[in-house]
């Protein structure tokens, strides 16, 4: 049974959504207060976290990222909001999903599936690159020993890089086993992550995931070291 919170602060919606997930097998907590998250969180150790944007004491966007500063689980945003600028800050912040209100119960199980099928098909061996350590079982970076926070589509490109450590991987073959889609060309979502993996790993970071222009980008296991 996987543990999910529910931080939502509409009752009705929250006791429907609870009713539908807990017949497929989720046992979910909900939380109806943004300052009550964090502790909840630590409580508890859900599997899975769904989560509201407007939400009394504090924004949904800030325990956004305060969740992700604690863990890796997987973050499922659920609001009304329908800014563009909301998703991008939501996944910006660490989300790993973003879905608009009004859903559907059977598409927001989806979704939950689908974050849960990410997770599951990342388990095995570690991977250790110089003093770079990649834990596939728990999920999570660490790097001269300390843990690098990221969210599930981070940890999941990670390790599409690591796995092909010295080899070019085009934008095309990321995506076809991130997703199982193909490249269309305008699809900019695997080189903002990039960015942000970078980023994680300060000024060497684009030394040790390079572009490589006209092609993709290459993990440089030399640079780990």
């Amino acid at each position: 049974m996987q543990r999910v919170m529910l931080v939502e602060d509409d009752a009705r919606l929250a006791a429907l959504v609870k009713e539908y997930l807990d017949g497929y097998d989720y046992r979910v907590d909900v939380v109806s207060r943004g300052d009550l998250a964090l502790d909840r969180f630590r409580d508890t150790q859900p599997d899975i976290v769904i989560l509201d944007l407007t939400l009394p004491g504090i924004d949904g966007l800030v325990v956004c990222r305060q969740l992700r500063q604690l863990s890796a689980v997987p973050i499922l945003i659920l609001t009304a909001r329908e800014d563009s600028f909301d998703e991008v800050s939501g996944l910006e912040q660490g989300a790993d999903d973003y879905v608009n209100k009004p859903v559907q119960p059977r598409v927001l199980l989806a979704r939950l599936r689908a974050l849960q099928r990410r997770g599951a098909s990342i388990a095995g061996s570690d991977i250790i690159i110089g003093q770079l350590r990649i834990s596939r079982e728990n999920r999570a970076v660490y790097w001269r020993a300390q843990e690098v926070l990221m969210n599930s589509a981070e940890f999941k490109l990670f390790l599409i890089l690591a796995d092909a450590s010295g080899k070019v991987m085009s934008r095309n073959d990321i995506l076809v086993k991130m997703r199982g889609i193909e490249f269309d060309g305008l699809d900019r979502s695997i080189d903002n992550c990039i960015s942000r993996l970078r980023r994680k790993f300060g000024d060497g970071g684009a030394e040790r995931i390079k572009t490589v222009w006209g092609e993709g980008y290459l993990f440089s296991p030399s640079a780990w070291e």
